[in-house]
C-alpha cells in the first residue's frame, strides 16, 4: 500500500485523460496534489493548480515545483498526423524528449527527490509472440512517438546519473477509463449503433490493457518504494483480452448487443493490408501480452480489480 505520510506531488497534465483521473486519486490517498496545467483558469479540481504554458516552448517550472517531493509526468503529446510528418516529428521531439527532460533538470536542481515518467509499452513494440514484453526486453520502438519516449527514457537515465534524481519509468499498454477516446471511443460508438463488426472469429488473440485505476496504482507505490528508482516497470490489469471478449465487454457496458460476423483472421489482415492499415490489422489480430511479473515481485504489488473500459454513462 502507498504511503502518502504528506508527500507533496506534482502531476503534470493535469488537464488530460490520465492526469486529471490521478489527481483526484493521490489526493484521495492522502498526498497533498498539484497540477501542472497550460492555463490554471481551465482546471476545477480541487489540487492546487500551476499554469505553466505550452510545453512546445520554454517552461519556467519553478512555481510548480516549489516544495515538491516526487513528479508524476504524465504530460506529452500522443499522437502525430503522418508518420512521415517532419513538422510533426519536432514537435513529438520538442514535447516528449526536450520538455520532459527540461522538467527533470530543474525538478533536480529545486531538489525534488523522484520523478515517475509515463511512457509507453510500444517503446518494446507492438506484438508479442509467445511471452508478454517486459522491461529487459531490447527495445523495439513502434512509430515516432514510441521513439520519442524511448529518448526521454534514454536521457532521463542520464540525469539521474548526474544529479542523483531518483527516476522511476513506468510503460503502460492501452489506458482504458470513463471517457476514453481514439480508437476505442469510435468502437464504442460503432457497437452502439449496432453496425457489423467482423470480429466473430477473433477469440485467440491475446490484448493487455490497463485502466487509469491500476496505473494510478502502481505509480502511488512508486513515489515511496525504495526499490522503485532506476527501474522500468511494465504495467497492465493482468487480465488480457481477445478481440471479440473486448467488443463484448465493452457491449456489456453499454447495454448493446454487438453485432458480430465472422470473418477468418488471415483474411481481415490481408484485407487491412491492402488498404493500407497493416498496423491496424496487428492491434485486432495479434498479441501484446505484458509480462507484470517483475513488477509485482519487485514492489509487492498486484493490480486491483479491473473497472469498465470506459464507457460514459
Amino acid at each position: 500500500m502507498a504511503d502518502a505520510s504528506g508527500r507533496r506531488i506534482l502531476i503534470t497534465g493535469g488537464n488530460g485523460f490520465l492526469g486529471r483521473a490521478m489527481a483526484d486519486d493521490f489526493a484521495a490517498r492522502g498526498f497533498i496534489v498539484r497540477v501542472a496545467v497550460r492555463d490554471p483558469g481551465t482546471w476545477s479540481g480541487a489540487a492546487e493548480a500551476v499554469g505553466v504554458g505550452d510545453l512546445a516552448g520554454a517552461v519556467d517550472w519553478s512555481a510548480a515545483l516549489q516544495g515538491i517531493d516526487c513528479v508524476i509526468h504524465t504530460a506529452g503529446r500522443a499522437h502525430q498526423r503522418k508518420a512521415a510528418d517532419a513538422a510533426e516529428h519536432a514537435v513529438l521531439t520538442r514535447i516528449n524528449v526536450d520538455a520532459t527532460l527540461d522538467l527533470a533538470r530543474q525538478a533536480a536542481q529545486a531538489g525534488v527527490r523522484r520523478l515517475i515518467f509515463i511512457s509507453s509499452a510500444h517503446v518494446n513494440g507492438v506484438e508479442t509472440t509467445g511471452r508478454g514484453f517486459r522491461a529487459d526486453d531490447p527495445p523495439n520502438p513502434a512509430g515516432p512517438y514510441a521513439q520519442s519516449k524511448l529518448e526521454a527514457e534514454t536521457g532521463l537515465r542520464r540525469i539521474a546519473d548526474e544529479t542523483g534524481l531518483d527516476v522511476v519509468v513506468i510503460r503502460p499498454p492501452l489506458i482504458i477509463g470513463a471517457g476514453v477516446k481514439g480508437n476505442l471511443a469510435s468502437l464504442y460508438g460503432a457497437i452502439r449503433r449496432g453496425l457489423p463488426l467482423p470480429f466473430a472469429n477473433l477469440v485467440d488473440n491475446r490484448r493487455d490493457l490497463v485502466s487509469r485505476e491500476t496505473l494510478s496504482d502502481l505509480a502511488a507505490v512508486c513515489v515511496s518504494h525504495p526499490s522503485a528508482p532506476g527501474a522500468v516497470f511494465m504495467v497492465s490489469d493482468g487480465a488480457p483480452l481477445s478481440t471479440r471478449a473486448l467488443v463484448e465487454r465493452m457491449a456489456a457496458e453499454t447495454g448493446a448487443r454487438p453485432q458480430l460476423i465472422p470473418v477468418p483472421p488471415a483474411m481481415l489482415r490481408a484485407l487491412l493490408a491492402l488498404v493500407g492499415r497493416s498496423r491496424m490489422a496487428g492491434q485486432l489480430t495479434g498479441d501484446l501480452e505484458i509480462d507484470i511479473r517483475p513488477t509485482c515481485d519487485r514492489l509487492g504489488w498486484r493490480p486491483p480489480t479491473s473497472p469498465p473500459i470506459g464507457a460514459v454513462h
